[in-house]
């Protein structure tokens, strides 16, 4: 059976910096409902150089985050392996730093994708702002799509 991890990474306390969390917490709670096999959820404040052993289980990782970026709402691409500098005085790893590791280092390498979520308050408290709960909601849509086109549940309830 094909496996497949859900991996967000961002700051719950920090507004829309947990759109990755929030995601993973509603596909969580779907797999749960409707018996998904071979799919796992997970998240982390960042990524670090240790996800590579993490990932390297897995055949599939869509890796998810806030995104302070200038995209309209929600994107997904394909995450290719790249060495690029990782910046330690700033904890800072990317997807494809990560990837890159578990190839270099491990039999399997997933293939990879980071969905990308709009936020557009950071500060520091719980709330999430409306339009990125709008975006969290096509976001969720989504990844339910990526998810069935390889997962087909046993029972939907």
């Amino acid at each position: 059976m094909r496996k497949t991890l859900i991996y967000a990474f961002g700051n719950p306390g920090r507004q829309d910096d947990a759109l990755g969390n929030e995601l993973v917490e509603a596909i969580q709670l779907w797999i749960d409902d409707n018996n998904i096999q071979g799919v796992d959820c997970d998240s982390n404040y960042q990524l670090n150089i240790e996800d590579s052993e993490l990932i390297s289980h897995y055949d599939k990782v869509f890796f998810v985050d806030a995104s302070m970026a200038s995209i309209e709402d929600v994107t997904f691409t394909k995450v290719e392996p790249s060495d690029a500098k990782v910046e330690f005085s700033m904890h800072a790893v990317s997807p494809a730093f990560v990837v890159d590791l578990c190839k270099k280092m491990y039999p399997n390498s997933p293939e990879a994708y980071l969905v990308q979520i709009k936020g557009y308050q950071w500060d520091f408290m719980e709330a999430m702002t409306e339009k990125a709960h709008l975006n969290l909601q096509k976001a969720i849509s989504l990844v339910k799509y990526k998810l069935l086109i390889d997962y087909k549940p046993i029972t939907i309830s």
